[in-house]
């Protein structure tokens, strides 16, 4: 029975394990009405794993467990066909690749129409001329000359604008953006973000932005989600998290980012990688490549809990707020600009 909620979208305790290996941890998140949450991570951190359990789209060999909420129904361990409702029409996705994601033998047009009518029942002229407007709002020149031709005619960038119009064929309410810019050029990356913040503005939907450019998330979100190994380990506002970083993982993560102004100075990487989901450390995963670490760090998991600033933090030993954010703050909205 669908009850009333103040978020679109809760995950609550979710879990992801391929072949009995564990690689979500217990995932709790939420997504308002119309919010712009961002999950940032290096590859192999969980993000794109999150939302592909969350629309049943994980191979039979996933083992997924926890609450996954829309408006209160749940989905988890939903039929099928309650699921196909859901997918494109109420929840939809770009994937990464774009052109992987286009029917090659299919004409864009026809593509087009194919979602309108699943989602919204349109057909004949309706759906051509519903396919047509969708081109034009993405920014595709001449639609109506471009409609019958074939992905490959299409750049890359224009292949991830055609994307997002399929996306927004159902009239989603909420849109899960997976790394959309990953592929294109800088010029490219920055008309997709604009596009992105003007469909919210216009549609009013939620926006779930996964990336690896933190300066691309702090142009299109609200919020910020710092995964790693499967765990969410820091959660706040956009500005605390660039402002004042307390997760030492996170704090990396800025600290890697190169300065457009100024002498040039080496970067700060963090050592090491990700570990594999099979030889996760005994205490907290970040702990080996963590200059902060204790022993206590070593052999306890740190939970993800509430702060007084209203953020959430999973770390023993944080960051100090301080004087040293403040600067850290000057010198990451200088790089990110």
């Amino acid at each position: 029975m669908n009850t009333v909620t103040p978020n679109l979208v809760e995950l609550r305790d979710l879990k992801v394990a391929f072949d009995g290996v564990q690689v979500l941890h217990g995932i709790d998140l939420d997504v308002g009405h119309g919010e712009a949450v961002g999950l940032v991570g290096e590859s192999g951190c969980g993000k794109s794993v999150t939302w592909l359990a969350a629309l049943g789209l994980l191979p039979g060999k996933a083992s997924v467990t926890g609450s996954i909420r829309l408006e209160g129904d749940e989905l988890s361990a939903a039929p099928r066909p309650t699921l196909e409702k859901v997918r494109g029409k109420r929840i939809a996705m770009i994937f990464q690749d774009p052109s992987s994601s286009l029917n090659p033998v299919l004409r864009i047009g026809r593509q087009l129409t194919e979602a309108l009518t699943i989602h919204r029942g349109l057909t004949g002229e309706s759906a051509k001329a519903e396919a047509l407007r969708l081109m034009d709002l993405v920014g595709i020149p001449d639609p109506r000359r471009r409609f019958d031709q074939f992905a490959h005619e299409f750049s890359g960038g224009q292949c991830q604008r055609l994307m997002i119009a399929m996306a927004l064929a159902g009239e989603p309410e909420l849109l899960i953006a997976d790394e959309p810019t990953t592929a294109l050029d800088a010029t490219i990356q920055a008309q997709i973000l604009d596009l992105l913040v003007q469909l919210r503005s216009e549609t009013g939907m939620a926006l779930v932005f996964i990336s690896h450019d933190l300066g691309a998330v702090s142009q299109v979100c609200e919020r910020v989600c710092v995964m790693y190994a499967g765990r969410i380990v820091e959660q706040g506002s956009v500005d605390q998290l660039f402002g004042a970083p307390r997760h030492p993982y996170t704090r990396g993560l800025f600290d890697a980012i190169p300065r457009l102004d100024g002498p040039r100075q080496r970067l700060v990487p963090i050592p090491g990688t990700v570990p594999n989901p099979k030889e996760l450390p005994r205490g907290c995963a970040f702990s080996p490549r963590c200059r902060h670490a204790t022993q206590f760090c070593l052999t306890n998991k740190p939970r993800l809990l509430l702060q007084p600033d209203g953020r959430s933090l999973a770390c023993t030993n944080p960051i100090e707020a301080g004087r040293e954010g403040a600067v850290q703050a000057k010198i990451l909205e200088e790089a990110i600009r």
